[in-house]
């Protein structure tokens, strides 16, 4: 009952958190002139991704290294396969040239990286975590620098700038509702799961990542409806990007991630590049440039494939 009681009280922050993160995102996109993907894919795919974070680096230190891969891996799954398809099954989302020049290429160059990383020797080092967050860097600078909207925004009627004190203040509750909410939801979860003796590799790959990636579906769903789908596709992607390159490359520079359960190699990575590489041909099929319902039920589709694959 205990477990129950803390995965609604996270749900429900989460929820909040979600509204709370997009009106400062919005009104940050509106104060700087920048466009509203780039906000998507910075400060709102960092605050959704800070519960992946928490969770791989205390699971890594604590001696669960599994626990800290299956997260990741698991939650950028969860992200297109199940929030993505969810949110494309709310509406279209048209997609314009950057977004499969730029966007896209990133999380590929990211997915490959890391499975060139961790396929060979099973391990995570300090050195290639230095590279991963070198790679994000560079990412940020030139998101900052040069990137254009990649995504058709319908402009609302309450996009209003909010006075500097209220975007901050939306900003520090919106982040601190989604990791206190991730972090109730995730106790909740992995506490029912460890009393039916489910794996630590099973636990991260399905139960926490989900919980994680709870803030990323609060936050498309949300956006989504308030019709800013330039921050939900770029928050979608840049959680990818970031749970990438900042959580495991941060992660393995504070301790190196070893693998455990071989499963995580000849499973789960592929599923994860698989996913990822999806996404290119089903923004060109059936109609060019655009991710509709039917992309959201192939997705979905896939991701309980993969579900009942991995709890075999």
């Amino acid at each position: 009952m205990e477990n129950l009681i803390y995965i609604v009280l996270g749900l429900a922050l989460l929820i909040f958190g979600g509204n709370w993160l997009l009106k400062s995102a919005v009104a940050l996109s509106l104060r700087l002139a920048i466009p509203k993907i780039v906000i998507g894919m910075t400060i709102v795919s960092f605050a959704t991704s800070a519960p992946e974070l928490i969770v791989s680096i205390k699971a890594a230190m604590d001696g669960f290294p599994d626990l800290s891969l299956g997260n990741v891996v698991g939650s950028n799954i969860a992200n297109l396969g199940l929030v993505l398809a969810i949110t494309v099954l709310l509406g279209n989302i048209d997609v314009r040239k950057s977004f499969y020049t730029i966007d896209w290429p990133v999380l590929m160059v990211a997915s490959l990286l890391f499975v060139g990383f961790i396929y060979f020797d099973g391990l995570l080092q300090r050195y290639e975590g230095m590279i991963m967050v070198a790679l994000l860097f560079l990412f940020l600078v030139y998101l900052l620098r040069y990137q254009k909207p990649a995504v058709v925004d319908e402009v609302p009627e309450d996009d209003v700038l909010l006075p500097l004190y209220k975007t901050v203040l939306y900003l520090g509750i919106g982040g601190t509702a989604l990791w206190g909410g991730s972090e109730l939801l995730i106790n909740g979860a992995v506490g029912m799961a460890t009393t039916l003796g489910v794996s630590e590799r099973i636990i991260g790959i399905t139960v926490v990542s989900v919980g994680t990636s709870i803030p990323e579906l609060a936050a498309s769903i949300i956006a989504i409806l308030k019709k800013e789908k330039a921050i939900s596709v770029g928050n979608l992607i840049g959680s990818n990007i970031f749970n990438l390159l900042a959580v495991l490359g941060i992660t393995s520079i504070i301790t190196p991630i070893r693998v455990i359960d071989q499963g995580l190699v000849t499973n789960d990575i592929f599923w994860m590049l698989g996913i990822s590489f999806l996404i290119l041909p089903l923004v060109f099929f059936p109609k060019g440039l655009r991710l509709g319902w039917r992309d959201g039920l192939v997705l979905i589709s896939l991701y309980l494939v993969f579900i009942y694959v991995t709890v075999q």
